[in-house]
């Protein structure tokens, strides 16, 4: 059956059912989501830049910094459009508003990163681009203030928390502070963020705004997904750099597959626990799993920019030895198999002593890689072993994991659908 033709005139913004059935990301969201594919890779580029000019403090500090912007203001609008999304023409010019501003940010990271290694912060383009975002959210909370009464003071407060972080932002971009106090101005600003959040949601009167647990995971997961992208993104790289200096060689066959196989395992890693049954089935631990992705995201990033460190090295313009090359890969890989550990503790403690074991095999793994590095072994295997980490956890749970995960999610009640 053709579906109908249909236009896209004002609908009141009223909340949406968070036991909708069938509930999936929109051509919109989607559509979204490819901006910050750019602002993530412009971000990780310049973190690896950082890296390999030995400048590891500025680098995190910056990626940290950027990461920040571009995660709260996806999360923030992810959020809202799993309660709010009307897919009418407002919604869809909102979205359109939010999407220039993801480019700003990204267009902002190379002189935000440029100016921390000169001792202060030129993070004028950056705060631009994410008052952009953060000014179409005003927008829409004003429109559910005004159209659902039920959550008009929620609306309110929302909108009038924005505009004071913004405030805040616009000043840190005025000033032109020394590093210092431009860290403890944007650590302020950042928690100014935070508290709005969760003041308005505890402190502030009439029900919390609906989400939707299958659809939230949904959009994490394809954010996760995004993040994968600058994995494969710095696998190309590094092996574009291998083959223009010497050719199809057996190192450059290596790097790619683990590359590849770093992606994978990751990917294979994250989506074998059922998030949406279990986030459906613990609604209160939705903040905790909304804004503690954060960190994951970002270090899922950063094993995208060790790999553009790997490029640096081959071409000889990195000032990291095998060693830093090594640790600048193997860090964020064993932080986001941690990060993802941490999630499956947080939404089912049940499992945390089988949870244990399989990281101490990771680190394990990356500590062995990092010693062959230490002890000159060529970078490219020192590479492969680095690839074996998330595919330690990945055989476990296919031989014996998911019987436990199946056993766990029984005894509590849980049932999973993976839908």
């Amino acid at each position: 059956m053709t579906k109908p033709a249909v236009a896209h005139g004002r609908q009141p913004m009223h909340g949406r059912d968070p036991s909708e059935a069938h509930r999936v990301s929109t051509t919109l969201e989607l559509l979204f989501d490819l901006t910050f594919v750019v602002a993530i890779s412009l971000c990780g580029a310049q973190l690896a830049h950082a890296l390999a000019a030995g400048h590891a403090w500025t680098g995190v500090l910056g990626f940290a910094f950027g990461m920040f912007g571009i995660l709260w203001a996806w999360m923030n609008y992810t959020w809202f459009a799993s309660a709010f999304d009307t897919d009418d023409w407002t919604m869809r010019i909102a979205t359109l508003v939010q999407m220039v501003g993801v480019l700003i940010l990204g267009l902002g990271q190379a002189p935000f990163f440029a100016s921390l290694e000169h001792g202060h912060a030129d993070n004028r383009v950056l705060v631009a681009g994410y008052v952009v975002m953060r000014v179409s959210m005003v927008y829409l909370w004003m429109r559910v203030a005004k159209e659902s009464p039920e959550y008009a003071a929620k609306g309110h407060a929302y909108a009038k928390w924005i505009v004071l972080a913004q405030l805040v932002w616009i000043v840190l971009g005025i000033l032109d502070l020394p590093l210092a106090w431009a860290i403890v101005g944007g650590l302020a600003a950042m928690a100014v963020e935070f508290f709005g959040l969760y003041w308005v949601q505890s402190r502030v009167g009439g029900p919390n705004t609906p989400w939707h647990a299958h659809h939230i995971t949904e959009r994490y997961g394809l954010l996760v997904i995004i993040a994968l992208g600058e994995v494969i993104l710095g696998t190309t790289t590094a092996v574009d750099a291998l083959v223009g200096r010497a050719g199809w060689t057996v190192d450059a066959v290596v790097v790619a597959v683990a590359g590849i196989a770093l992606a994978v395992g990751v990917w294979w890693l994250y989506f074998a626990v059922p998030w949406g049954d279990l986030l459906h089935a613990y609604r209160t631990k939705g903040f905790g799993f909304g804004y503690g992705h954060m960190p994951l995201y970002a270090v899922i990033a950063a094993i995208g920019s060790g790999l553009h460190v790997v490029a640096y090295y081959v071409e000889g313009e990195s000032k990291l030895g095998a060693l830093g090359t090594i640790l600048a890969i193997s860090v964020p890989v064993g932080l986001t198999v941690v990060g993802i550990f941490l999630f499956a503790n947080y939404l089912l403690p049940e499992g945390s002593s089988f949870h244990r074991l399989l990281t101490a095999m990771v680190l394990v793994t990356l500590g062995i890689a990092v010693l062959l590095a230490a002890t000159g072994v060529p970078i490219a295997l020192c590479l492969g072993v680095v690839m074996l980490s998330p595919w330690v956890v990945v055989i476990a749970y296919e031989i014996q994991g998911h019987e436990r995960l199946a056993k766990l999610l029984e005894e509590a009640g849980v049932t999973a659908t993976h839908d």
